[in-house]
């Protein structure tokens, strides 16, 4: 299956919580029910990412590891209210 991505969002060396600062930053600039891509290198990410998204209206669409590199899918206010 493949995510068409809206925006994407290399964090890429930085550690917590700097990609979940950043992705809350470009959610901020974005429409609701586009997706986000977002890149990592931080495998702390992998558990940040999960209460990110669980505590928020943002939708978890996919996530995934290759290699050292953790990439998250986020739909903008993906949750029916």
């Amino acid at each position: 299956m493949s995510i068409a991505v809206d925006v994407e969002l290399d964090t890429s060396g930085l550690n917590c919580p700097m990609p979940i600062l950043k992705t809350k930053l470009a959610l901020n600039q974005m429409q609701s029910q586009q997706v986000l891509k977002v890149v990592s290198t931080d495998a702390g990410s992998w558990e940040d990412f999960a209460a990110f998204i669980g505590r928020s209206s943002h939708q978890l669409l996919s996530r995934e590891q290759q290699d050292s590199l953790y990439i998250y899918f986020i739909r903008k206010d993906g949750r029916e209210t």
